[in-house]
């Protein structure tokens, strides 16, 4: 009898643990798919009057993130359109673009290193030094809230983020809500700038 009632004890702290852990992982599942499955972000910037200094697609999946770009600067939004470059295969689109462009409304970048982080420094010295006020940044879905903490954490500028969307299966997007947690966390645990550029 007295071995049993160790043996019930333990199941019962065995399954509240594993009752919290689940608790904490349907928690988590919530919030990430509310922050990188559908955040505040437009597919396009609302208002016809909506003018910006530039338009910014950041780097990678340029398959998805570039015609965004390209169409937003096709129908005015605004003068320039502001490319990140990182010869990485993952961006061949937009690198072959800024290779072999000839568009004087198309400029490039690379990010040293090759991070949101970085990217955030750059496009912050980019408005600094052009005087832009007012930005649109395109990126992926799940990439917008990361983007922009780090963004606003380096410029002063107003930004405005348009989504891209992705096609991923469901166990990408758990990789993508995994890597973008861990994203965000260091966004605001070490933020990209220490105080804003311009």
């Amino acid at each position: 009898m007295s071995l049993l009632r160790p043996a019930a004890a333990f199941r019962r702290v065995f399954v509240r643990i594993g009752a919290a852990v689940l608790c904490a992982l349907l928690v988590w599942l919530f919030a990430a798919a509310n922050l990188f499955l559908y955040p505040q972000a437009a597919t396009e910037p609302a208002g016809e009057t909506v003018s910006a200094d530039a338009i910014v697609v950041l780097a990678g999946a340029a398959a998805e993130r570039l015609p965004v770009g390209q169409q937003l600067l096709r129908d005015g939004y605004a003068p320039v359109l502001v490319l990140s470059t990182t010869d990485t295969p993952g961006n061949a689109n937009t690198d072959f673009v800024c290779e072999y462009t000839t568009n004087p409304a198309i400029e490039c970048f690379t990010p040293s290193p090759l991070t949101t982080r970085a990217e955030a420094r750059s496009v912050a010295r980019l408005a600094a030094d052009n005087g832009w006020d007012e930005i649109i940044v395109v990126t992926s879905t799940y990439h917008v809230v990361r983007a922009e903490a780090n963004i606003t954490q380096c410029s002063a500028a107003h930004i405005t983020m348009v989504a891209s969307e992705p096609t991923m299966s469901p166990w990408r997007w758990a990789g993508r809500f995994v890597e973008e947690t861990g994203g965000l966390l260091a966004a605001f645990l070490r933020p990209a700038c220490a105080s804003r550029i311009g």
